[in-house]
């Protein structure tokens, strides 16, 4: 007896110290993720990409591995004079002096005079955000009445650190506030919401910890988005888990006078949703490996693992912690032993029992009804603007490169600094040059050479042009493997629709010719591959969960609906997301990643409602046949899916405080998403749907409480029937 009562402390007790070294070793570990973490969209790509092809050879041209970052002065009022180029040309030159800066071109004046430019090459290996940042703190300086920007792409890279930059600090804090006020008023309890705030903070320690080690490995990468999503992911799922398990302890503490037989019996009931929940999820997300962009593939291990630790945290750690506690967890509201209790005693009020009686008066009033309002938003679908936007458009509010790229194109081609790269054979230098001269959208073409001061040389229709006077012999160009790298100023901005369309054209005409790479045929191989992978990975998911789902329920007509409930809500909250962003917050359009993950998250969790009902209602009908089993089902679950339900919609909102436009997009999609599965979809359609079917939801399968019921009562025929023994 002794040993058993020692047992029972020490068990736990020991779970509990595992989850606390694991938290204590991991939780450091917050602020190290800039060491493995990227925001480089070209690493991205697969290496099959015509962008990553051209990228990696480039770097056999340039001998280095830089990122360009544009400094731009300009002038409104006046043109620029000898005196202020000068002071402007040694302000240039001293910021070669700044550690990780590689080298500075000479100034180069705008032909109206009002502007001049320099590139300064930054050490793509250091910390680029630290790096850009000093540069713009030696341009503060700069002579009265010129305005000086950093821009390019070291520039748009360093703002987006920077936007990311809250991740580790707000977006956490933000999260973990907005879950403890829920909890608080949910539970009613002092004790309570920190334990489950505990166990869902300790998940995301260790999970990160992990990934952390895995992305130093290079085994995954991480990504700004990528940590933001793995944060809130983690927080809002094992904050539902645990909630799903506090609410069958409680109730399982009324019925046992026992703690630990009360754990037991809670955990049983618990284990197999949370599992199968958490499941559904995983699956989802693994389905991401098969996706061609390295950062929508490294979300589904990185996700995944989140997921795994949310259910073992929520399945072990809680268990222990309230174990412990006993009674005491719910202080104030203590639940007390009545064996006197009933089954149906839960079932006499509460807005969840008048639902499921509402529900079970007019079932099939209810789910048309229900149809009808999800299909009307869902009409909106095709007027979502998901083709991509430019990547001057990822930063919301403020952004120095943003501002500095529209100055730039007033007074230089807009795509100064960024040209496109193109690779073609030696002997098809000059044909691919007088092609791309030919276009409208090209503004000027060199070609890289070792032999010239800058790196390059001019190319006209006439061949590569001499940089000193008339009778100077021209430069000759690197040649590597027997293929040369030009480079083509795009006449407008390289994050443009003009600027796409003319690198797609070029590419259409230049075929088999030479291949084209840089920023603009970066963005357009992001853009492509992501729509394929959504066109790909959308049916997959949908027939995994679906897989899933018919083993947990043991029937197929019961997944099919759930599948079907869950694809129609996630059409309404992306037609209503069409009309958020065109008409109320004006956005100018989405990624089309954005549609993928939207749906791998709405899909999962939306179905992870359905699940955490479903299992309930089975479990219930089992007893007292179907019919009465979803009336129970629902009065029983009802709360507690609510109350999980606002607590993931709410970490997901989150994500908004992160001004970066995907997170934003992503925040209102999954959080308008789950508030329409737990008011909608999981309160009044799936009920009210399954209860108008009645017995045949569990197709082929049939119960048997509803062919031979409790005390001599059966369910028979399409409306419930009692018929006497």
């Amino acid at each position: 007896m002794t040993t058993n009562r020692f047992a029972r402390i020490a068990i736990p007790l020991a779970l509990i110290i595992v989850w606390l070294v694991g938290a204590g070793i991991g939780g450091p570990y917050f602020g190290r993720v800039s060491e493995v973490a990227t925001n480089d969209q070209a690493t991205f790509l697969p290496t099959n990409a015509e962008a990553t092809v051209v990228g990696e050879r480039y770097l056999d041209f340039v001998d280095s591995s830089s990122l360009p970052a544009i400094v731009l002065f300009s002038s409104d009022d006046e043109a620029l004079s000898p005196e202020t180029l000068g002071e402007l040309s040694a302000t240039a030159e001293s910021l070669a002096g700044i550690d990780g800066i590689i080298s500075v071109s000479p100034l180069i004046p705008s032909e109206d005079g009002l502007a001049a430019q320099a590139f300064a090459l930054v050490d793509s290996d250091g910390d680029i955000a630290d790096i850009v940042g000093e540069l713009r703190a030696e341009l503060e300086s700069s002579p009265s009445g010129v305005t000086t920007h950093v821009t390019g792409p070291g520039g748009f890279t360093a703002d987006i650190t920077e936007a990311f930059g809250g991740i580790d600090g707000l977006l956490l804090i933000v999260a973990l506030v907005v879950v403890l006020v829920i909890l608080l008023i949910v539970y009613r309890s002092v004790v309570l919401p920190f334990a489950v705030l505990v166990t869902s903070t300790f998940a995301l320690c260790v999970a990160l910890l992990l990934n952390w080690w895995l992305a130093k490995a290079d085994i995954i990468t991480l990504t700004g988005q990528t940590q933001g999503i793995l944060f809130i992911l983690v927080i809002g799922a094992a904050t539902d888990y645990s909630l799903l398990y506090t609410a069958r302890y409680a109730e399982e503490l009324k019925r046992r006078e026992s703690k630990g037989e009360a754990t037991k019996a809670a955990l049983k009931g618990v284990i197999e949703p949370i599992l199968a929940s958490g499941g559904t999820v995983i699956a989802g997300l693994l389905c991401l490996l098969l996706s061609d962009l390295g950062s929508s593939r490294s979300l589904g291990p990185v996700a995944s693992i989140g997921i795994v630790f949310a259910m073992l945290s929520a399945l072990t750690l809680l268990p222990s912690m309230l174990y412990l506690m006993g009674r005491a967890s719910y202080w104030p509201r203590r639940p007390r032993f009545d064996p006197a209790r009933g089954d149906d005693a839960q079932l006499s009020d509460g807005i969840y029992a008048k639902t499921a009686q509402l529900v079970s008066r007019r079932p099939r009033l209810v789910w048309v009804l229900c149809v009808i309002a999800l299909a009307a938003g869902a009409a909106f679908v095709p007027t979502l603007r998901a083709d991509g936007v430019p990547p001057s458009e990822f930063v919301i509010g403020p952004s120095e490169a943003r501002d500095g790229q529209a100055e730039l194109s007033e007074h230089f081609p807009g795509g100064s600094g960024t040209p496109a790269q193109v690779l073609t054979d030696e002997d098809q230098l000059q044909e691919v040059a007088s092609a791309l001269l030919a276009s409208p959208g090209i503004a000027s073409v060199d070609v890289v050479s070792e032999a010239s001061p800058s790196g390059s040389a001019p190319v006209t229709d006439q061949g590569v042009q001499p940089l000193g006077p008339p009778g100077t012999p021209a430069p000759e160009p690197t040649i590597s493997e027997g293929q040369v790298m030009l480079l083509a100023t795009l006449a407008d901005a390289p994050d443009s629709d003009e600027a796409t369309q003319v690198v797609r054209d070029l590419r259409e005409q230049l075929s088999g010719t030479a291949q084209i790479g840089g920023e603009t045929a970066t963005n357009i191989d992001t853009r492509d591959t992501s729509i394929r992978d959504r066109n790909v990975i959308i049916p997959l998911v949908l027939a995994v969960i679906l897989v899933i789902l018919i083993f947990l329920l043991r029937s197929v007509l019961a997944p099919v609906l759930l599948i079907l409930t869950t694809v129609l809500s996630f059409g309404t909250a992306m037609g209503t997301a069409a009309i958020v962003f065109n008409h109320i917050l004006d956005l100018p359009g989405a990624d089309p990643s954005v549609p993928l993950y939207g749906f791998i998250f709405l899909v999962a969790l939306g179905i992870d409602y359905n699940i955490f009902l479903m299992t309930r209602v089975r479990e219930e009908s089992l007893i007292h046949g179907t019919r009465e089993g979803i009336k129970r089902g629902l009065a029983v679950t009802g709360g507690v899916i609510t109350s999980a339900g606002l607590v993931l919609a709410a970490t997901f909102a989150a994500l908004a405080v992160i001004p970066i436009l995907f997170l934003l997009q992503l925040a209102f999609i999954v959080a308008f998403g789950v508030l329409l599965d737990t008011f909608l979809v999981r309160t009044l359609l799936v009920p009210a749907l399954s209860y108008d079917i009645g017995p045949a939801i569990w197709w082929p399968a049939r119960l048997k409480a509803d062919t031979q019921g409790r005390h001599g009562l059966v369910e028979s025929g399409p409306r419930h029937a009692l018929i006497e023994d």
